[in-house]
């Protein structure tokens, strides 16, 4: 490897380390801020709330890559105008556009490492941090699971815990659903069997239910079961797809399919992370042009506000496209797409002259 590379890449690795350190430091105390204000009035130990906020910042974190990359590449560029680094290159007869391919180059590596073991770490930290917390909860008592086997739920009302197991979801029903209910002390109390259940509501409309009580079956057309879940909330439940590594996320999506289960959210999820590396590189060209643009201006502070707000733009930018695909008014690939092409436009156009600044 040539001399100017290692020397670029030790620069460009630097900085992206010193932004991911300071932003890795403010989203912890605020993440520590909020865990503080959840635990006032509950009795734990004083470092429960500090061990917490260290599993759930990775995740957090990992939202703000795009930003940490911009800032990242310039810094890059405001150490090389510094030390006058940029001209000594341009003298020496290195453009600038291969200045560019050097740090897009380490940016889409980097994009990698992050998808493939910063995200799986942060999101068995995010499903350590999320099982822990769920005890000092409202619904900590609750728990709805998707396995090959299809939905299982666990309730508790009225001191009775009620199961509930279905092998499909058709919008606001679940088909071939088998209820067992029992009394605090775990004692059977009825099983219940039917074939359609609407849980668009909190009490469940049962239709030709199969009830089994002291070994006795009773048939009925309609009966109703009041539970602490509606499809809204059972949707919501599986919507957390941070706290699952790719290859959970492949898994649940094999079942979600099983269990003819809406599979918009986890596609989505999975298309966001692997387009993440072309992200960052986008981002990395769109902020070097940037700072090549506003050679003039001798404020770091202004340059790096400049890209901030542009990054902020594209930011939700890219979150409006990702909801549209997310509620199926667009198709989810255009939704990923569409917005990297939209940045891919902006820094073809951008690049003009850029050897020349």
């Amino acid at each position: 490897m040539k001399t100017y590379i290692k020397f670029l890449t030790k620069i460009y690795l630097s900085s992206f380390f010193y932004v991911f350190l300071i932003m890795f430091s403010l989203v912890f105390i605020l993440n520590l801020l909020s865990e503080l204000d959840f635990f006032k009035d509950v009795n734990v130990h004083s470092l429960f709330p500090l061990y917490l906020s260290f599993l759930n910042t990775p995740t957090l974190i990992f939202e703000m890559f795009p930003f940490i990359f911009l800032i990242a590449t310039q810094l890059f560029f405001i150490n090389l105008f510094n030390n006058n680094e940029i001209n000594i290159f341009k003298y020496s007869g290195l453009r600038n556009s291969s200045i560019l391919m050097i740090i897009s180059a380490t940016a889409f590596v980097l994009g990698l490492l992050i998808i493939i073991i910063f995200y799986n770490f942060s999101s068995n930290l995010k499903n350590f941090y999320l099982e822990m917390k769920s005890g000092y909860t409202d619904d900590g008592k609750y728990l709805a699971v998707i396995n090959k086997n299809g939905l299982w739920i666990k309730d508790k009302k009225d001191e009775n815990i009620i199961i509930i197991n279905a092998s499909k979801i058709e919008k606001n029903l679940v088909l071939n659903a088998f209820i067992s209910e029992f009394d605090e002390n775990y004692e059977i109390i009825r099983n219940i069997k039917s074939p359609k259940i609407d849980i668009k509501k909190k009490n469940w409309i049962i239709y030709d239910a199969e009830i089994f009580k002291d070994n006795q079956k009773e048939n009925f057309d309609l009966i109703e079961i009041n539970t602490n879940f509606n499809s809204e909330i059972i949707q919501n439940l599986f919507s957390n797809l941070s706290s699952l590594s790719l290859i959970e996320l492949y898994e649940l999506r094999n079942n979600y399919k099983k269990l003819n289960y809406s599979l918009t959210d986890v596609n989505l999820h999975i298309l966001k992370l692997v387009s993440y590396p072309i992200y960052f590189i986008l981002m990395t060209i769109f902020s070097a042009i940037i700072m090549l643009n506003t050679l003039k201006f001798k404020n770091s502070i202004l340059k790096v506000s400049i890209g901030l707000f542009f990054s902020v733009i594209i930011y939700y930018l890219n979150n409006f496209f990702n909801v549209l695909g997310n509620t199926e008014k667009m198709n989810l690939i255009a939704s990923v797409l569409i917005p990297l092409a939209i940045l891919s436009l902006i820094n073809i156009t951008m690049l003009k002259n850029y050897n020349a600044k």
